[in-house]
């Protein structure tokens, strides 16, 4: 039996009511849909909540939203462009 390969996971380091958070997560959504309209990787995405861990509200604090997918990270995740242009670095494009 062969089993599928594993999605990798996009993580989205956020807070709640950071309005940065909520546009970022409509970027996110609109740059998978376009990545996966022309056949590119698209991966899983989990999104964490930093204000109720002192370790990870230390270290992204005022930088969110972020974003690490491979090992790369994206501090301050704001623009439908850069958002593309990680994603294109992080996974690839066929297309």
């Amino acid at each position: 039996m062969s089993t599928a390969p594993q999605r990798p996971t996009l993580r989205v380091f956020r807070r709640p009511g950071c309005h940065l958070c909520d546009e970022a997560r409509i970027l996110i959504q609109a740059a998978l849909e376009e990545r996966a309209v022309r056949g590119d990787p698209i991966p899983a995405v989990r999104e964490i909540d930093v204000e109720g861990d002192p370790a990870l509200e230390a270290r992204y604090g005022v930088r969110i939203p972020v974003l690490e997918l491979n090992g790369i990270e994206l501090e301050l995740a704001t623009s439908a462009r850069q958002i593309r242009t990680f994603l294109d670095r992080a996974l690839g494009r066929l297309a």
